[in-house]
C-alpha cells in the first residue's frame, strides 16, 4: 500500500514536470524538441526500484499513465502517440544499459534521451509516410544527448536522497 502511494506521488511530480515543460517555449525551429522533465522520474524509479525488474515495471507504469494523462490534460492523441512510440523505445535501452552495467545513471539517461527521439522519428516516418524526417535525427540526437546529461546529472543528485527517504 505505501508503494502505490509513492508511486501516485511520483505519477503527480511526473504530471507537473509535463505541465512545466509545456510552458517552456523551446523554437529552435526543429519540431520535437523538449527538455524531458518527466524522464528524470523514469530514471530513477529505474535506479530506485527494490529490484531490477521492479523498478523497470514501475518506470514502465507510472511514465504510461504519465504519457496518457499528460496527452490529454497538455497535448492531443498524435502526441500521446510520438510519446508512447519514444517511450518504449528509450525504456527498452535503458533496462538492457543498466542490466548490463556499462552505463553509469548518466549513460542510462543519455541512452534514453537520444533513442526516444529515435523512437519518435520512427513514428514520424509512418505518419508522414516519408523518409524525409530522418533529416531532422541528428539534430534530435543531439538534443536527446544534452538533455539526457542534464536530467541524468539532476538524478545522480537526487537518487541518494530518495534512497535515505526510501522512497
Amino acid at each position: 500500500m505505501k508503494r502505490t502511494a509513492e508511486l501516485g506521488f511520483l505519477l503527480a511530480v511526473a504530471l507537473i514536470l509535463s505541465y512545466v515543460e509545456s510552458l517552456i517555449p523551446l523554437t529552435f525551429g526543429i519540431p520535437g524538441i523538449k527538455l524531458g522533465l518527466p524522464n528524470l522520474i523514469v530514471v530513477l524509479l529505474l535506479y530506485n526500484g527494490k529490484k531490477s525488474l521492479t523498478g523497470a515495471r514501475e518506470a514502465v507504469l507510472v511514465n504510461g499513465m504519465r504519457i496518457i494523462l499528460s496527452g490529454f490534460l497538455f497535448g492531443s492523441l498524435y502526441s500521446i502517440l510520438y510519446a508512447l512510440a519514444g517511450a518504449a523505445l528509450s525504456l527498452m535501452v535503458m533496462v538492457f544499459a543498466k542490466k548490463c552495467s556499462c552505463f553509469s545513471m548518466l549513460g542510462v539517461s543519455v541512452l534514453g534521451g537520444v533513442f526516444h527521439n529515435v523512437g519518435q522519428i520512427i513514428v514520424a516516418m509512418f505518419v508522414v509516410e516519408t523518409f524525409a524526417v530522418l533529416y531532422y535525427l541528428p539534430f534530435l540526437i543531439i538534443s536527446g544527448v544534452v538533455t539526457g546529461a542534464l536530467l541524468g546529472l539532476v538524478g545522480m543528485e537526487t537518487q541518494p536522497y530518495l534512497q535515505r527517504h526510501d522512497l
